[in-house]
């Protein structure tokens, strides 16, 4: 796995800041499509929705060369301040080898979803840039009973992140625990997704990182494949500390994870720490990747220990780190 490189900072997202609606990975319900802008309205963004986002092709938004352009659209338009998924479900990773990553670097764009957004949050770290694990635009923040988590995900975009914030929320009850304390960059997400791009050029770099995972609707033997994956690839060996989200929608595999992880972190004293607030599940908060942090997983939060400053303009701000 190639080594990550310094990762550049952000301006803030002030209000009034457009933001890109793409649709890189499934298709969504046009009525959900329709009530995007007034959501983003509401908190004081604009936003605008490209043409991928109202098309559908079998399980895909559109074809590639579409859902590619709109990509493209996004990361080429001064305008637009950050790109939001729309939606996650299966695509991303047929875009990988074909995105154009000099745009990327020369507009970086805070990237904003999850799930299937994996696979672009990978690319995106790739690129020296961090992104954030979050609610979607269709999919997550417009459902009943998910206020709380949009609430979460517009104030992080308003107000940032901190190097010395301390993220704390209230984990799910679990069994599966191995104290300590590590620091490492977050990277990850979706398990299936870190699995699947295992020999890749887009794989996640663990060396040293704190790694987050979560799933849906995996039954138990392809949670306990997934896993025996990374661990075969080496990939739970070299990372700093594990950090679990939710795994919903199917037969509980808390005693399966407790099996194939707990032992591991334990004879390599590295902390563990389950039910973070993220992923497939409710509540489904917003957790920066690409970011280096503490894990405490005795306390059960994890510190800042860069600052994470998002918007439009590399050169207004740096990424800064923490004073030791």
């Amino acid at each position: 796995m190639p080594a990550l490189p310094a990762f550049g900072g952000y301006a803030a997202l002030p209000q009034g800041s457009l933001i890109g609606v793409v649709a890189p990975a499934g298709p969504v319900e046009p009525e959900r499509l329709e009530a995007v802008p007034a959501l983003y309205a509401r908190f004081g963004y604009r936003c605008r929705v490209y043409p991928g986002c109202s098309q559908r092709s079998s399980y895909l938004a559109g074809p590639d060369a579409l859902r590619l352009a709109d990509l493209h659209a996004a990361l080429a338009d001064p305008e637009v301040a950050a790109l939001h998924a729309i939606r996650g479900g299966y695509g991303c990773m047929r875009l990988l080898d074909a995105v154009d990553t000099t745009l990327l670097r020369a507009r970086p764009k805070l990237l904003i979803g999850y799930s299937d957004l994996t696979a672009l949050h990978a690319l995106w770290a790739r690129e020296g840039l961090p992104t954030l694990h979050a609610p979607m635009a269709a999919s997550d923040i417009l459902l009943p009973g998910r206020e709380a988590d949009r609430d979460a995900l517009f104030a992080l975009l308003q107000g940032g992140l901190r190097a010395g914030a301390v993220l704390a929320p209230a984990l799910e009850a679990s069994p599966l625990h191995v104290g300590g304390r590590a620091e490492g960059r977050l990277i990850g997400g979706n398990l299936s997704l870190v699995a699947a791009l295992l020999g890749t050029p887009w794989a996640w770099d663990a060396r040293g990182a704190l790694l987050f995972l979560e799933d849906v609707s995996e039954d138990l033997y392809r949670v306990d494949r997934l896993l025996t994956q990374l661990r075969l690839a080496g990939v739970l060996d070299v990372a700093a500390g594990i950090v679990l989200g939710s795994f919903t929608e199917a037969e509980s595999p808390t005693a399966l994870l407790q099996s194939l992880l707990q032992p591991l972190c334990e004879r390599q004293r590295k902390p563990l720490l389950a039910g973070w607030p993220a992923g497939h599940g409710t509540p489904n908060r917003p957790l920066p990747l690409g970011l280096n942090a503490m894990l405490d997983a005795d306390a059960g939060t994890l510190t800042l220990t860069e600052t994470l400053l998002h918007g439009p303009a590399p050169s207004a701000a740096r990424l800064v780190q923490a004073a030791k």
